[in-house]
């Protein structure tokens, strides 16, 4: 409701409230029904007199000012009632449920664009992360290629007969690739080696002869490089 209506609305319960007549506009210390002529008060004075719901009933000259009486008429009266009562109320209730209702489809669809543009920022944003991940075990893969192909390569055969040669292989690559001086004693090959393959302490001897150009002979402790042991 906006602020003439109010204006309005205010001043014909008064009337109606006093069933006497009253002064249209407040003068000074004299009261009236609207505060002035100007603004939404002023507006209200006019559209109630423009509209039937309240009548002069005399009027008087104050200096220079023009002051007049009013009353309320039935077409007031109903007026008031239009707008006050509980149907009245009820009528426009239903008015804004209907005005909600038309509006819901409306705010779905926005609540659902909204969704759809989330979804779809939120794909994106995987798509993103995903070739970033793709690329990063790309990069995992090519440098554990390059890793695999500079360990030391055994024949089939002899990875075959002695599981634990690779092992062995790989161990003496890490020693000189930690700047380790000098050969490996057997003792500590062999301490390296049984932590992934005991049970080799019991049959060391037999295998190591299948060990091409290896020269680990049963007894034969000498230190000794994965130089030594690499296939020719």
């Amino acid at each position: 409701m906006d602020r003439l209506t109010e204006s309005l609305i205010a001043a014909l319960k008064r009337m109606l409230a006093e069933s006497t007549e009253q002064r249209l506009y407040k003068s000074g210390k004299l009261d009236g029904l609207f505060t002035g002529r100007n603004g939404s008060a002023g507006e209200a004075a006019v559209r109630a007199l423009r509209d039937g719901l309240l009548e002069v009933t005399r009027t008087e000259m104050k200096g220079k000012t023009l002051m007049e009486w009013v009353r309320l008429t039935p077409t007031g009266v109903d007026f008031l009632y239009a707008r006050e009562s509980p149907a009245a109320a009820l009528h426009e209730l239903r008015e804004s449920l209907r005005l909600n209702q038309r509006a819901v489809p409306a705010w779905l669809a926005e609540v659902r664009a909204t969704l759809q543009a989330l979804d779809d920022r939120l794909a994106a944003d995987a798509s993103k992360w995903l070739q970033r991940l793709d690329a990063m075990e790309r990069r995992v893969n090519e440098t554990l290629g390059r890793l695999e192909q500079s360990l030391p390569l055994l024949p089939p055969d002899l990875t075959t007969a002695i599981p634990w040669a690779i092992d062995a292989m790989n161990y003496l690559a890490r020693r000189e690739q930690g700047c380790a001086t000098g050969g490996c004693p057997l003792p500590e090959l062999f301490a390296a080696v049984s932590r992934e393959h005991s049970p080799i302490c019991r049959n060391l001897s037999s295998r190591c002869s299948m060990a091409a150009k290896c020269f680990i002979t049963r007894g034969d402790c000498r230190p000794f490089s994965r130089r030594a042991c690499s296939p020719r």
